[in-house]
């Protein structure tokens, strides 16, 4: 039988509830949010060309710098300095040095001298300098004598490429300023994978008689370069640059769109300082090396060491390419249906605030949330007569009713109307007051022989029940049983006022269905309920004791003798119990 259920649950469709109000102001509201959302999408759309298909760029370049200077080095006199001298000993990927300001120290040869004060130990004897000593900032390796630097300081002697390398501050203005004027040539070559797209920043169009007269300043898409322009459009001044060096980013954007009727695919370029400018608030600023030029003298080795100081131009490639892909359009298109979920939102925000109608709100809430428990789980009701007090236990599917400790106390509200209203049916033409008073004081029920009451039964009048969730006395400690109340027969029991309730409910209906046995029965349910419980606390379904159960079924038996027992379901009313739809059957 399982398997046919589920078997017959997989041929189910199921949908939302929704809850339609009918306004101008919400309809209005709402097809103008909507109209914006849509109007938003169609921006992004189009501005951001999500209906693309994209793709990376793949990148080579090469560069050539061309340029000549001509500048007095001290003790050294003119040098005429060309591209293998300031470019070509430092040349790297994607990226080129040229040479601005140099320290030189002429006629280095193998020996003795003394170390500079700045990069050892002063000293007074051989004993303050360690034979086979050096640091990382040494110019060789100490002898361990102690020898005169100058007329005053006393260092560690070294052995190093004598004289050692004294002067450590570039000049200024820097030697080869004239590096301003030098140009660069840039060839990039790129490939978009993805759609097998070649191109390169020389253009088809561009000729050899174009590129050796073009600029910046008359074609942007030129790939010639004066140094001087590229640092200056960087924001910085090339002649204070040039002391001690720095780098500079030069930056190559594709941004293509390679859609057919929008085909466009063309370098931009920008430039920007890559290293902190301030000497004063970074350690070793700028950017230098050394190198040498070796020569022989007398079969003496000789070299001359140049410390350079320079700018290094680091050409970074960046971008992308998009053409139409359908799939990209439906991905996009579903991936924004979600924002008119914003308009549900905020008119229901609206809704439940103040801002719109209470009553509105009070019935949309009340319309579009519907509680629902778990049968296994729910919270029950129990009231005994013993006690002013209403009890929410836990159901159990194990354990007696009676015996489970209450998870919550609530204070019982009375149903004045019900109490009011049954009053005047029970006497309407006379004084209820003294007739209830003239009414028998409570007696006991002569029952049948029998089996005992279970042990649960603290009135003597429970049978015993099948379902724990039934194993409910109407008191919590020994004592009378309420069927034995003089109210319980007039207020629960009696046939006329089970009748008039449920012609109360429905005028029109016949005799015949009011005089239903389950109707009456259902109805006895109903008023135990609005007697005992008055107004059960929200999301609790009251459980009537077993002894008024069987009392009620006494009075009013089903033709069979068949009963479903206790189903969990919302309190009952007037309207159910004429149709027998009661949580007690």
């Amino acid at each position: 039988m399982a398997l046919c259920r589920g078997a017959a649950a997989l041929c189910q469709y199921e949908t939302n509830k929704l809850v339609r109000i009918r306004s101008v102001r919400l309809g209005s509201m709402k097809w103008s949010l909507n109209a914006f959302i849509l109007l938003f999408i169609c921006i992004m759309l189009l501005w951001n060309k999500r209906y693309q298909e994209v793709n990376l760029v793949v990148s080579s370049v090469t560069t050539k710098v061309k340029g000549v200077a001509q500048t007095r080095l001290p003790e050294i006199g003119d040098v005429v300095w060309d591209v293998a001298d300031y470019s070509g000993s430092s040349q790297s990927k994607n990226s080129f040095f040229v040479v601005t300001n140099v320290i030189v120290t002429k006629s280095q040869k193998q020996g003795k001298c003394p170390e500079v004060p700045a990069k050892g130990r002063l000293c007074r004897s051989d004993k303050d300098c360690e034979a086979g000593a050096w640091d990382h900032q040494s110019h060789g390796v100490q002898t361990g004598s102690c020898v005169k630097f100058d007329i005053v300081r006393r260092t560690c002697e070294v052995s190093a490429w004598c004289p050692v390398e004294a002067k450590t501050s570039p000049p200024r203005p820097a030697l080869l300023a004239a590096a301003e004027n030098f140009t660069v040539l840039i060839k990039n070559n790129i490939r978009f994978p993805a759609f097998n797209f070649i191109r390169r920043n020389i253009l088809p169009g561009m000729t050899d008689s174009y590129l050796k007269s073009c600029h910046r300043g008359n074609d942007p898409l030129c790939p010639i370069f004066k140094l001087g322009d590229v640092v200056r459009d960087a924001g910085e001044k090339f002649s204070e640059m040039a002391v001690e060096g720095g780098v500079i980013g030069m930056q190559i954007k594709w941004d293509c769109n390679l859609d057919p009727l929008m085909l466009h695919c063309l370098p931009r370029y920008s430039f920007r300082r890559l290293d902190e400018k301030e000497s004063n608030k970074t350690l070793y600023p700028g950017l230098n090396f050394r190198y040498a030029k070796y020569n022989t003298v007398n079969g003496v080795e000789e070299r001359t060491l140049y410390k350079a100081f320079g700018i290094r131009f680091d050409v970074m490639v960046f971008g992308q390419a998009g053409r139409f892909s359908f799939i990209q359009l439906i991905i996009y298109i579903g991936s924004t249906l979600s924002y008119y979920a914003l308009t549900t939102i905020l008119i229901d925000w609206l809704i439940g605030t103040s801002c719109y109608s209470a009553e509105v709100g009070q019935n949309f809430a009340e319309t579009k949330v519907e509680s629902v428990q778990d049968k296994q789980k729910c919270v029950l009701c129990v009231s005994y007569v013993d006690e002013s007090n209403v009890r929410l236990v836990r159901s159990s599917q194990k354990k007696s009713l009676q015996g489970i400790k209450p998870t919550a106390v609530h204070p019982r509200k009375e149903d004045a109307g019900h109490l009011r209203a049954v009053l005047c049916l029970l006497q309407p033409h006379g004084d209820s007051d003294s007739e209830l008073a003239k009414s028998d004081p409570p007696t006991e029920r002569n029952l049948p022989a029998g089996p005992r009451p279970p042990a649960w039964c603290k009135c003597g009048h429970c049978t015993a029940s099948s379902s724990p969730q039934e194993e409910l006395c109407c008191r919590w400690s020994d004592g009378a049983c309420i069927t034995s109340s003089p109210l319980f027969e007039p207020l629960v029991l009696r046939r006329s006022l089970l009748e008039a309730a449920l012609l109360y409910r429905d005028p029109l209906s016949s005799p015949g269905h009011r005089g239903r046995s389950s109707a009456l029965r259902h109805c006895a349910y109903s008023q135990y309920v609005s007697w005992r419980f008055g107004a059960p606390p929200i999301d609790s379904h009251p459980v009537l004791p077993r002894c008024c159960v069987c009392r009620i079924r006494e009075e009013y038996p089903s033709p069979d003798r068949r009963y479903s027992g206790f189903r969990p379901a919302a309190m009952p009313s007037m309207h159910a119990c004429s149709k027998g739809e009661q949580q007690q059957e």
